[in-house]
């Protein structure tokens, strides 16, 4: 077994950096070193250095949290090298990734807004999941009030949350009269670089109206759809990097070998040449986003309250299971794809059969605990957009009505067989005392209105939701997705 650092590269057994890293120069700094970021931005960047292009773009890494800490202690204990495995349901493939070159304390604003006024930096991205942006549920937009924001606008000098720390930095690149960084967004979340672009000019506003000013008029917030899923490291997988590759690596990532980028070209400080490696390049990256929240993401919702409430562990095993497949077909091919606009250059069925294929590939090992996690953030942007829009063309929602009616029934607390379902969404007391209160009257969980909307007081949805949140609780998953699945 070979400890991970610059100085055992040679003796690793798995593919290293082809570049020189001590040749490498900070370009661009990124909060959330999570294993989504070190599997997807990382990943795409260690493929350019390796075919010689990109080294002045290697990331320094930062976070605000003091829980950060850690992760910057394991990082820089190895040299911020670590080790991304792709797998298929045949083969799994190790690479040690390079890109990143330092990563500043955790929560020290002055050092991560002194490295952000530096001119080098080109690029502030950021991956901090999609409950990180402050958004108010009732509005769906940024929210000024939250403690967090307020503190950052009362103290400009010394922030707290990420938004207020590129509010700094940007501050002072425009007092030094130094070209504004680009903001580029890596989360999941539709229009994610608008979503930005509102949260940092409306943290700036609280302090320096100017200020708030020239962010909208100067700074570049591209929109990008990502995709890699990528599962959480447990000592299952620090195990399997020391027993299969023979790498003592504390901090690996495991991965699906598909990955995805499609990013707007809106960079005018510069960025890397990631067209050479696979980012697609698109002056409007909404249809591809589309595509993927409502396909891929909607179903991972589809699948997973349904084979959570069945008891089964793991995403793969949900894709084996006749009716949970079954339900994932009829639900997509009847009413998702029909009503995704069509994506350039891109077959929808053909995305479809490739997600289905991705969610089955057992060595991921993604939980489904995973994809029921926070439906309260989520199935506003996977599920009730793709509702609005077929009850707005008069169409029938009687799959999706389920889905709806098994996340209500999951959130109520148990599975099929009994067990205790973990608190699993930043909502969980709100959504467990509402969903038994909708066991005898349906009407409660709908009219969650920061969740449903008008669209939860639309007898066209509500009629099928209750016949299918009855048919639950009194016969069980299995036989209501018999019914479903049956016509």
């Amino acid at each position: 077994m070979t400890a991970l650092n610059d100085a055992n590269l040679a003796r690793i057994d798995a593919a290293v950096p082809q570049y020189d890293r001590k040749a490498l120069t900070g370009g661009i700094l990124h909060f959330g070193l999570g294993n989504f970021h070190r599997a997807h931005q990382a990943v795409y960047l260690d493929r350019l250095m390796n075919a010689g292009e990109g080294h002045d773009f290697a990331i320094i890494g930062a976070g605000v949290m003091p829980s950060d800490a850690r992760m910057r202690e394991v990082l820089l204990a190895q040299d911020c090298l670590f080790t991304v495995v792709e797998q298929t349901a045949e083969a799994s493939e190790a690479r040690v990734i390079g890109a990143m070159i330092d990563h500043l304390p955790a929560a020290d604003a002055d050092a991560i807004v002194a490295r952000l006024t530096d001119p080098a930096i080109r690029i502030a991205s950021l991956t901090i999941t999609e409950g990180g942006y402050f958004i108010d549920a009732k509005t769906g937009h940024f929210d000024p009030g939250h403690p967090a924001i307020a503190h950052d606008g009362a103290h400009p000098d010394a922030p707290r949350t990420v938004f207020g720390m590129l509010v700094a930095g940007l501050a002072a690149r425009r007092r030094d009269g130094v070209q504004p960084f680009t903001v580029m967004c890596c989360d999941n979340i539709p229009h994610n670089g608008d979503v930005t672009r509102e949260a940092v000019v409306e943290t700036a506003r609280l302090s320096d109206l100017a200020l708030a000013e020239w962010i909208a008029e100067n700074v570049a917030f591209p929109n990008g759809m990502v995709d890699r899923i990528t599962p959480a490291t447990s000592d299952r997988e620090r195990a399997m990097i020391r027993d299969e590759f023979g790498i003592d690596d504390a901090t690996p990532v495991f991965a699906e070998d598909f990955i995805q980028w499609v990013l707007e070209d809106h960079f005018p400080a510069g960025r890397p040449a990631l067209e050479k490696v696979g980012v697609q390049f698109v002056p409007d990256v909404t249809p591809y986003e589309m595509m993927k929240i409502r396909i891929l993401n909607g179903g991972h919702a589809i699948l997973a309250y349904a084979a959570g409430l069945m008891d089964i562990h793991f995403v793969h095993d949900a894709m084996q299971d006749a009716r949970v497949a079954a339900f994932l077909q009829k639900v997509e091919r009847t009413e998702v794809i029909p009503v995704v606009p069509p994506v350039p250059d891109t077959d929808l069925d053909a995305y479809f059969a490739k997600v289905q294929e991705r969610c089955a590939n057992p060595k991921i090992a993604d939980t489904v605990r995973r994809l029921c996690l926070d439906g309260s953030n989520r199935q506003p942007k996977f599920i009730i957009p793709t509702i609005a829009d077929r009850l707005a063309r008069d169409l029938p929602v009687d799959g999706l009505a389920l889905e709806c009616a098994l996340w209500c029934r999951y959130c109520a607390g148990t599975t099929d067989g009994g067990a205790t379902i973990a608190p699993n969404d930043p909502s969980w007391d709100r959504l467990t005392r509402t969903a038994q209160e909708a066991r005898h009257d349906p009407s409660r969980w709908l009219a969650m209105a920061d969740i449903y909307g008008d669209t939860g007081t639309d007898p066209r949805l509500a009629e099928p939701f209750a016949k299918w949140l009855g048919m639950l609780w009194e016969r069980g998953t299995a036989a209501t997705l018999d019914a479903y699945i049956g016509g």
